[in-house]
């Protein structure tokens, strides 16, 4: 981890987004103990660069069993204290595990998904965390419109929306003008990354909630600006809707690194060429 955060500050990054997650060399352990916490903090403080966000792979919220549930959420709360401790305000969530099998199983997931946000609601407020749930295939808000319906239901401020605009379109959701309208107000981080489409036609699918199979998948990753997306006018129309928090470059490297060029060159470009979009718009 530490190692991680020197490259995004090499790279011109002011912020750090991390993975929480056990298994990950990048990555900061749900068993992380003092003294690795400590020597995150130092790479923090060396480098200058916050850690604004935790990002972890907890997808049971929404389990019809009982002991998967409790389990992932008590997950949650022990990150909640570990962004606490870091300083980071922002806890992604995936919005529980649904996959196509599970379409005839959804009102009962719904209401388990809503009951665990809410019982997380009070315990991320008293470690000042935010929990960003992503618009993500494969979970319950894979379109912005269920996710802004699970803000709506959840009904807490610490429950908001990490806008995924790569995501909704090759699930082939909604379009940039859609997402951003339906979300607007309720947004409190923004994943950024680009792709091209290699069969543009083909139904998505997928088997797992964190990624996709490479016999899967109909696009291919991109660093920001060689892809399809129009990142440029996205950040327009963030800004309009009163968007004013991070924008996070997601670089899948970890998933795909076939298709994009060495981290350190990506998250220097992507970074680059968000500021360049961000001077232009300044200076219309």
């Amino acid at each position: 981890m530490p190692e991680a955060i020197r490259l995004f500050a090499a790279a011109g990054l002011d912020a750090a987004e991390v993975i929480w997650q056990d298994g990950y060399r990048s990555g900061i352990p749900e068993s992380a103990g003092e003294a690795e916490l400590r020597e995150i903090e130092a790479a923090s403080r060396e480098t200058g660069l916050p850690i604004i966000g935790l990002t972890p792979y907890m997808t049971e919220l929404n389990s019809v069993d009982e002991g998967q549930r409790v389990r992932d959420v008590e997950r949650f709360a022990a990150c909640f204290a570990v962004a606490d401790r870091l300083g980071a305000r922002i806890v992604r969530a995936y919005a529980g595990n649904y996959t196509p099998s599970r379409e005839s199983e959804h009102p009962e997931l719904w209401v388990q998904l809503v009951r665990s946000l809410r019982e997380l609601a009070p315990i991320a407020a008293a470690h000042d965390v935010v929990i960003a749930v992503e618009n993500h295939f494969n979970t319950m808000t894979m379109t912005a419109a269920e996710t802004v319906a699970l803000i709506e239901e959840v009904d807490s401020p610490q429950v908001r929306i990490l806008y995924d605009q790569a995501n909704l379109t090759f699930t082939h959701s909604e379009s940039p003008d859609q997402a951003i309208a339906a979300q607007a107000g309720l947004v409190e981080h923004v994943h950024v990354k680009d792709l091209v489409f290699i069969d543009r036609d083909r139904p998505f699918r997928a088997a797992e909630v964190a990624t996709v199979s490479g016999e899967d998948r109909a696009v291919r990753s991109r660093v920001v600006g060689d892809g399809e997306l129009a990142w440029k006018e996205i950040l327009a129309r963030m800004w309009e809707a009163g968007y004013s928090g991070a924008f996070s470059l997601e670089y899948e490297y970890r998933w795909h690194p076939a298709d994009l060029p060495d981290p350190a060159e990506g998250f220097r470009i992507g970074a680059q060429r968000l500021r360049q979009y961000a001077d232009e718009l300044a200076a219309v």
